[in-house]
C-alpha cells in the first residue's frame, strides 16, 4: 500500500447535541450580503444582487469557548454573527422544496473578518481570501440536529456584554432553502459541508482581551475571546 508523502493535520471535530456524536467539517461556504441592512451599511444595494459565496478552510474553524490570538496583518478585526447550516445529505441541483431535507442541523457562528484587508482587496479588485480565510477565522457553537426551518428566531451578538447585532433569521434576503438550492447548482454539496448564511447590520471591531458572543434562540452560543 502506498505511504503518504506528507502527513496532513487531523480533522477537528465539533460538538453536537446528540449523545456520542460529533461533526467533522468538509468545506465552509459563506453567503455574502444576505441581510439588506448589512448590505447597505457596507455600501451595496441588496435589491440588485443574487446570492454569492466565498470559502473558508474547514481548518480555520474553532469551537465555541476558545481563546485565540489577535490575528496578524490586521488592525481592524470584525465580528459577523451568523447562522450556520450543516449539510447531512449531499446533492447537486437540489430542488427548492427538497432543500431542507439535506440539512442535518444548525449552529451559531461568527465569521471573523480582517476588514481592512477586505477593503483593500475590494479597492484593488482582488479576491478576499486573506480577509476571510485566515487561521481561527470562524467560531462554531454546538451543532443542533434540526432539519426543519428555524423561522422567526432571533440572532444576537454581544461584545463584553454590549449588544452589537440583533435581527430575526426571517430577515435574510435568501432563506436557507434558497441558499442550499442555489449553491447546489454551483457545486455538488457533500455531507459535512457547512454553510454560513450571512450577517445582519452592526458588524464592528474586536480588540485584544474582548469576548464576543453570538446567540440564536434555542441554540448554544458561539463564544470567542481575543488574547
Amino acid at each position: 500500500m502506498p505511504r503518504l508523502a506528507v502527513q496532513p493535520p487531523s480533522s477537528r471535530s465539533f460538538a453536537t447535541d446528540q449523545p456520542d456524536m460529533v461533526a467533522v467539517l468538509h468545506r465552509v461556504f459563506c453567503v455574502g450580503r444576505n441581510y439588506a441592512d448589512h448590505a447597505r451599511e457596507m455600501g451595496n444595494d441588496p435589491e440588485r444582487e443574487p446570492p454569492f459565496f466565498f470559502l473558508k478552510p474547514a481548518s480555520a474553524v474553532v469551537p465555541s469557548g476558545a481563546t485565540i490570538p489577535y490575528p496578524p496583518a490586521t488592525r481592524d478585526l470584525h465580528h459577523e454573527a451568523e447562522l450556520a447550516v450543516l449539510i447531512g445529505t449531499g446533492g447537486a441541483d437540489i430542488a427548492l422544496g427538497d432543500a431542507l431535507s439535506h440539512v442535518w442541523g444548525y449552529a451559531t457562528a461568527n465569521d471573523l473578518t480582517r476588514r481592512d484587508v477586505q477593503a483593500q482587496a475590494k479597492a484593488m479588485r482582488r479576491p478576499w481570501d486573506m480577509s476571510k480565510g485566515f487561521d481561527n477565522s470562524a467560531v462554531l457553537g454546538t451543532v443542533h440536529k434540526a432539519p426543519g426551518d428555524l423561522g422567526e428566531r432571533e440572532l444576537r451578538c454581544t461584545v463584553d456584554g454590549d449588544l452589537r447585532q440583533r435581527s430575526r433569521l426571517s430577515s435574510m434576503i435568501w432563506p436557507v432553502p434558497d441558499i442550499i438550492a442555489h449553491l447546489s447548482r454551483l457545486v455538488t454539496l457533500q455531507p459535512g459541508d457547512l454553510v454560513l448564511t450571512g450577517t445582519p447590520a452592526g458588524v464592528g471591531p474586536l480588540d485584544r482581551d474582548q469576548t464576543c458572543r453570538v446567540d440564536i434562540d434555542g441554540l448554544d452560543p458561539a463564544i470567542i475571546t481575543l488574547a
